[in-house]
């Protein structure tokens, strides 16, 4: 680029490079998604839908954004976890956010028609995002524990407002104070003593939120083959192959697995070995 005496400007840009050693995770979350999904008549509590088009467009970031290791999503929001020494972007926050959060919504509305068939876009959809760093592997953890334990919270509160709701006749400002105080075990009172309904029988997507890993080839054949012979597939195990049918990246697996205790990172222990 040929140099002119209007280049100082540069100087004026802020260094917002991240530290090194640390995990990167950049979040998405969808923006005033209440009046997203009541215009766009999303079933509640929870839509197949449009969780299934929040999957698909975090799917479409791991194909294209080769460090990323690991993505998490519930409800209208998705955690992604860079490689720590990741050299993409040389590290600056605001490329990182900004070509992930670009990428996740074009994504989002390319493939709306595949999920909403004939419902069509009333508005774009808008997402932010943000940028944070951990030091260390138990950071990182703890991270992603909070944000599946706050899937777990929010499921369940919702389960019940809107059992409250749609079977109880109750008014929503009735059921949010029907609801007020209660203890989780309340909660799960609740739904068995006046619904019959067992919470932890509702699907582990609903529960435990949706889980990205990078699976090569044969280990996704050899787990696959495993549950098929054991009579354990299920959709709480998918693969999704990557878009180019040339490409030699590993699968993509949709996991609704329990990342809060140790299991899950002993039988991935590639995550945070890099």
């Amino acid at each position: 680029m040929a140099k002119s005496k209007f280049e100082y400007v540069k100087h004026f840009e802020t260094e917002d490079r991240c530290l090194p050693n640390c995990w990167i995770v950049i979040r998405i979350d969808g923006k005033a998604f209440h009046r997203f999904t009541d215009v766009h008549h999303y079933m509640k509590p929870n839509d197949d839908r449009g969780l299934s088009l929040m999957t698909k467009a975090a799917q479409c970031v791991l194909e294209e954004f080769k460090d990323v290791v690991m993505a998490y999503g519930q409800s209208d929001e998705y955690s992604f976890i860079f490689k720590k020494n990741t050299k993409m972007f040389n590290r600056r926050a605001s490329k990182l956010m900004t070509n992930l959060v670009s990428q996740f919504s074009s994504s989002f509305v390319f493939y709306w028609p595949r999920f909403f068939n004939k419902q069509p876009l009333q508005y774009p959809p808008v997402f932010d995002g943000r940028v944070v760093l951990y030091p260390s592997d138990k950071n990182l953890k703890d991270y992603l524990s909070w944000r599946q334990a706050d899937c777990h919270i929010n499921n369940l509160y919702n389960t019940c407002f809107w059992k409250l709701v749609q079977e109880k006749g109750l008014s929503p400002a009735q059921s949010q104070e029907r609801l007020k105080g209660t203890l989780s075990s309340d909660k799960n009172e609740l739904l068995f003593s006046d619904f019959g309904l067992n919470y932890n029988s509702l699907p582990e997507l609903y529960r435990k939120g949706s889980v990205l890993i990078r699976m090569k080839e044969t280990d996704a054949e050899q787990r696959g083959d495993r549950e098929l012979h054991n009579g354990m597939r299920t959709s709480s195990v998918s693969f999704e192959s990557p878009s180019d049918p040339s490409s030699k990246l590993p699968r993509i697996a949709t996991l609704h697995s329990d990342i809060i205790g140790e299991k899950f990172w002993r039988e991935h222990p590639e995550i945070l070995d890099g």
